[in-house]
């Protein structure tokens, strides 16, 4: 899988450096789960995703759910194991980060990412 950088330009800060990208259908469904917990500057990016699910995980992540225009419509943060999303139909992209990326980044609704 091919990796990239996430910066959040509202903030100028890094949401990581080595973000996976999934845009296959077999990564998109696979997402985190088996893998083990991301470390700080790891993700997941999530092309078509419009919720997400922790069934199955071991560990807590934190979620930004982005539109076409890569703008946080949505963030989880901390979400636990057995838990979801609700269902964000404008959605475009799920980023999942490590637990407390988001909080520690200010990262928030309305803000702007680049990759």
């Amino acid at each position: 899988m091919r990796t990239i950088r996430v910066r959040n330009r509202e903030r100028d800060a890094d949401l990581g450096d080595r973000i996976a990208v999934a845009d296959k259908w077999w990564p998109q469904l696979r997402g985190l789960l088996g893998r083990p917990e991301p470390q700080p500057g790891e993700g997941l990016l999530i092309v078509d995703s419009q919720a997400i699910h922790m069934y199955g995980m071991k560990y807590p992540i934190d979620v930004a759910m982005l539109d076409r225009e890569r703008r946080v419509i949505a963030v989880y943060s901390e979400i636990a194991p057995g838990k979801r999303s609700r269902m964000h139909w404008k959605a475009k992209y799920a980023l999942e980060l490590p637990q407390g990326t988001l909080t520690a980044t200010g990262t928030e609704v309305g803000d702007q990412l680049d990759w």
